[in-house]
């Protein structure tokens, strides 16, 4: 859904760049952080639709962040998406428990991450 603000929370440059460019070229308003704390600094000023949280944060993992996210009234409404490269028997549950809205693992593919996530933004 062209217009709507996403947040991008990867340690990975590459990975960042990868759905900053496909999510950009959809219409999408895209901002990025390598950690929690960037995410959170950003969050302060930037109000997304949806968050694309990758669980292996540096610091914070990215279930942490989501479950304080979740627990502030300001942020709770946030969609947020699980991203995994290492994709275990029941980290689809652990991202559910910890409150993701969704769940998506890596490697991203360009012609269908946008799909996916009309799904949720719908």
């Amino acid at each position: 859904m062209a217009g709507e603000a996403i947040l991008v929370v990867d340690d990975n440059p590459a990975n960042q760049k990868l759905v900053r460019v496909i999510l950009a070229g959809e219409g999408y308003i895209v901002r990025t952080a390598f950690n929690a704390e960037e995410a959170l600094a950003c969050l302060e000023s930037f109000t997304p639709r949806m968050i694309l949280m990758d669980i292996q944060l540096p610091g914070m993992d990215g279930l942490e962040l989501t479950r304080r996210l979740k627990a502030n009234p300001k942020t709770k409404s946030i969609l947020i998406i699980a991203l995994t490269a290492y994709a275990m028997k029941g980290d689809d549950q652990k991202a559910f428990a910890a409150g993701c809205d969704g769940y998506i693992t890596k490697p991203l593919d360009p012609d269908t991450l946008p799909k996916q996530l009309e799904v949720y933004l719908s």
